[in-house]
């Protein structure tokens, strides 16, 4: 089951049939590190990535194997790679697709650890990152040189909420002979589908809205099968030139357009040990049944308390896609399906103390630095996610000093609106 069927039932059903052996409906938990083979010949034809089956839980698991194929499913790829955390996963990218001199091309509004990550931990390995406005298309032009690796933006920035226009990027990017990697953690594939827009690699923090609960780290990579890396060998010889870690295996050559996905499992979780565990896939695959369900409940509460606080004297701006007067309103319109999400921001009128004490003074919404909870949680972004980051670094980002980012839950949106008006007029009357 996978492509042909629509949202709600992929998410249910794709990548799992019932357990020929025992008749098991849910997906069954394989808690194992490693799996008999049946001779030598299969043991030889495995590793040497002539056979399907499974060798070691590192590489291969049935019951991540699951995770990975309903994502492609939902996503449209060819084929997914589930991570141990949605930073692995943009690890585990960079180390397939840059090498030390190369650089990426990112937005400047990216969630601050990816910031944190391309400026600190990549520039250690000799991979640079040019970042530029999200909004500047003609940037992105001027920045892609020809040690450019890869794109990177998100579907709905965090915490800037700016949805760019994803195909106008995907369009420069490969002109310029560069896959575009899209963070699609905001949206989720129950709003959007970047890979039917021009993504060639979709990256998901699973641990947000696909699972939903707040109890599972995980992350993924989506194939979207469409990069053209033979035409580009020489840029991505870990794909498609004879690989001397694996063989001699030409990824290109073995695995056609499920290369990216194959040389992530062979190279990158083989040497980094970055898999998704079996249990964590378990948990997850649970979740993402009722992902639509969620999706739908979010966005009307996040629509509803927006347009409260629109109106609240001690609030001076309020950021949620889904109101008209949003910088880029249309673009959400055109690139997010059925919703504009879950997350909004809002100022508070008497800047960086107060809305620090908002986040305090809340009893039904939570502080934590995690978003896409069933639950409601707020934070203060410029003392806590982007700290690391310089003020220009934050304007840059989207974050301001006055700034309440708010992961609106599945409550009913009345007491959410009712417990962020209590700790507004708490923070502005102690500020």
């Amino acid at each position: 089951m996978g492509h042909d069927h629509g949202l709600h039932t992929n998410s249910v059903h794709a990548g799992q049939r019932v357990d020929p052996a025992t008749g098991a409906r849910a997906p069954p938990l394989y808690q194992t590190t490693s799996y008999a083979f049946e001779d030598s010949a299969d043991a030889a034809g495995q590793f040497a990535l002539e056979r399907d089956g499974y060798i070691y839980s590192r590489l291969m698991n049935p019951t991540v194997e699951t995770l990975q194929d309903r994502l492609a499913a939902l996503e449209g790829g060819v084929g997914a790679v589930a991570t141990a955390s949605g930073m692995a996963a943009l690890d585990l990218a960079t180390f397939l697709l840059a090498r030390a001199g190369d650089s990426v091309v990112a937005a400047s509004d990216l969630y601050g650890g990816t910031v944190t990550y391309l400026t600190h931990s990549a520039q250690r390995r000799g991979v640079d990152t040019t970042f530029v406005d999200v909004l500047d298309y003609d940037a992105y032009a001027d920045a892609i040189d020809a040690d450019t690796a890869y794109v990177l933006v998100e579907t709905v920035g965090n915490p800037s909420l700016i949805t760019p226009d994803l195909e106008r990027i995907a369009d420069i990017a490969h002109d310029n002979g560069v896959p575009l990697l899209v963070d699609n953690t905001f949206a989720t594939p129950a709003l959007a589908t970047p890979i039917d827009h021009g993504a060639d690699i979709v990256w998901h923090s699973t641990t947000k809205w696909i699972h939903g609960a707040g109890t599972t780290v995980g992350g993924a990579l989506v194939d979207a099968g469409s990069f053209d890396w033979d035409a580009h060998a020489a840029d991505y010889p870990e794909i498609a030139q004879e690989n001397p870690a694996y063989h001699g295996v030409t990824f290109t050559d073995r695995f056609g357009d499920a290369a990216f996905t194959y040389a992530a499992i062979a190279r990158g979780l083989r040497d980094l040990g970055n898999q998704q565990s079996p249990f964590d896939a378990w948990q997850t695959l649970q979740k993402l049944e009722t992902l639509p369900l969620r999706m739908q409940q979010h966005c009307r509460n996040a629509q509803l308390v927006a347009e409260h606080l629109r109106d609240h004297p001690n609030v001076s701006w309020v950021n949620y896609p889904g109101l008209a007067d949003h910088d880029t309103h249309d673009n959400a319109t055109t690139y997010l399906d059925s919703g504009y999400g879950g997350m909004l921001t809002f100022g508070v009128e008497d800047g960086y103390e107060a809305a620090q004490s908002v986040t305090e003074e809340t009893t039904l919404a939570s502080l934590l630095a995690n978003v896409g909870d069933a639950k409601t949680l707020v934070i203060h972004p410029a003392s806590t996610t982007h700290q690391q980051l310089t003020p220009e670094a934050q304007r840059a980002g989207g974050v301001r000093p006055e700034m309440v980012r708010v992961s609106v839950g599945i409550e009913d949106p009345a007491d959410i609106v009712a417990d962020l008006e209590t700790a507004i007029e708490a923070a502005v009357g102690s500020a």
